[in-house]
């Protein structure tokens, strides 16, 4: 068995003390592919630094997230964009618009992505989009800049069911699934298997969001096989089908070599 966390933070500051061991743990339970979104101009050292580190097993994303959207925010993405011609990265991300947290920059957060987009075209690569009270927004972006053109995936998704059926008719799209999938009050599960396997990712979004039995606590990479496990339980496979589709559609939307 081979699994790929698709969406993890473990650059982060939460993870400064044990980096090392959370790494070990994940390879332990076949683990053994990491990809990390950026977040923001500040972070872009950290996710730089634990790259190069493991550089077989951790491969960077880059671009900025829709709650790092403020009104500097064509300074910051001139900054981020800039990066490309310096590193090579597998995506586009984290990018999107988040209408949950704070609406103040709405407008900037739609234009923001959609110049991200179009680095996307620019640049071909993959996108990796956060999508939070903004499915139309995000969607209706994403038809505007041409979205036979893009290719990426829904990053934690938790739409509802019309939602979904929607996601999937943007047919270079995964749906990248996490821990809130075993969650007690998750609606989710009730209408996935509308998506068939070879459209789902991975992820964890560590250190946020761990499954059950692990809620409450930091999310780590290791965590990912309780949703793997919760996959197979939904769509009546094995954990180990779920981990080769799941790991096969990560290989082709980011062009990681899963050789090992």
């Amino acid at each position: 068995m081979y699994l790929i966390d698709t969406h993890s933070h473990i650059f982060l500051e939460e993870f400064d003390v044990d980096c090392k061991e959370v790494i070990t743990r994940a390879t332990e339970v076949s683990v053994k592919k990491f990809c990390l979104p950026n977040i923001d101009t500040e972070t872009v050292l950290r996710l730089h630094d634990l790259c190069d580190k493991y550089p077989a097993i951790c491969f960077p994303m880059m671009g900025l997230h829709p709650t790092s959207v403020g009104k500097d925010f064509k300074r910051r993405l001139n900054e981020i964009h800039l990066l490309f011609k310096h590193r090579k990265y597998i995506a586009i991300g984290e990018i999107g618009i988040d209408l949950y947290w704070n609406k103040t920059f709405y407008k900037e957060q739609i234009e923001a992505f959609k110049t991200q987009l179009l680095w996307s075209v620019e640049m071909n690569l993959p996108v990796a989009i956060h999508t939070r009270e903004a499915f139309n927004e995000v969607f209706g972006s994403i038809s505007k800049i041409g979205a036979s053109s893009l290719r990426g995936v829904f990053h934690s998704f938790g739409g509802i069911k019309e939602e979904l059926e929607t996601a999937l008719k943007f047919e270079n799209f995964y749906l990248g699934i996490n821990g809130s999938l075993t969650f007690k009050n998750s609606q989710l599960k009730d209408y996935l298997t509308l998506a068939p396997l070879n459209r789902i990712l991975l992820e964890t979004d560590a250190p946020y969001l761990a499954p059950v039995p692990c809620r409450g606590r930091r999310n780590e990479p290791s965590f990912i096989i309780q949703t793997a496990a919760k996959l197979s339980e939904i769509y009546g496979v094995s954990i180990e089908t779920v981990a080769e589709i799941t790991t096969g559609n990560a290989e082709r939307l980011f062009a990681i070599n899963t050789q090992h």
